[in-house]
């Protein structure tokens, strides 16, 4: 069945503008920023393909952005713009989940770096250290990525960490990193 052929109300741009992006399925907006689909199938059986490969389970949605563009061109109906254009929407979404004005935070705890950071790390393939600087009031001045690593390790340089917390003469800092295999005792 094509999407011309079924009722407005079901139709994802008709109920998007009807009801609100919240009454949509992930598949129904995939299908939007998708457009089109096939002779065969609509935009929103593409979607949901795409949905399973990216995997099942509360976070399959975030897992998108794990995708190549390679392996998203091998489903049929998404060429290489249409890959281009998803690749583009979950960059966006991961910096739509950023803080406006990351400076002026102040930091309180372990609990506010996590809820600051979480989202940003949480689906990156390799290990990530980052080193966030406070100020004697404990508000951010700069967080910045000091190295990068494997799926497992990441090997970190004092030099990498110092560097530029002495240069700006910062009092403290917080070392942040991610554990891509989502094990943190690997």
């Amino acid at each position: 069945m094509k999407i011309k052929e079924l009722p407005m109300s079901e139709r994802p741009y008709e109920k998007l503008q009807m009801y609100g992006a919240e009454s949509l399925s992930n598949a129904e907006l995939i299908a939007i920023i998708i457009k089109t689909g096939t002779k065969s199938e609509t935009s929103i059986s593409i979607a949901q393909k795409l949905l399973s490969l990216a995997g099942k389970g509360e976070n399959s949605l975030g897992l998108i952005q794990n995708i190549s563009i390679n392996e998203l061109t091998k489903i049929k109906g998404i060429g290489r713009v249409k890959a281009i254009q998803l690749k583009a929407v979950c960059e966006l979404a991961k910096r739509m989940s950023k803080p406006l004005d990351i400076m002026n935070i102040k930091i309180n705890g372990p609990k506010d770096v996590a809820e600051l950071l979480t989202n940003e790390m949480k689906f990156e393939k390799r290990e990530i250290v980052k080193v966030m600087i406070l100020n004697s009031k404990n508000v951010i001045e700069k967080i910045m990525n000091v190295c990068y690593g494997g799926t497992n390790s990441a090997i970190l340089k004092p030099k990498d960490v110092l560097q530029e917390t002495v240069k700006m003469g910062a009092p403290k800092i917080i070392l942040i990193h991610n554990h891509p295999s989502r094990r943190p005792n690997t």
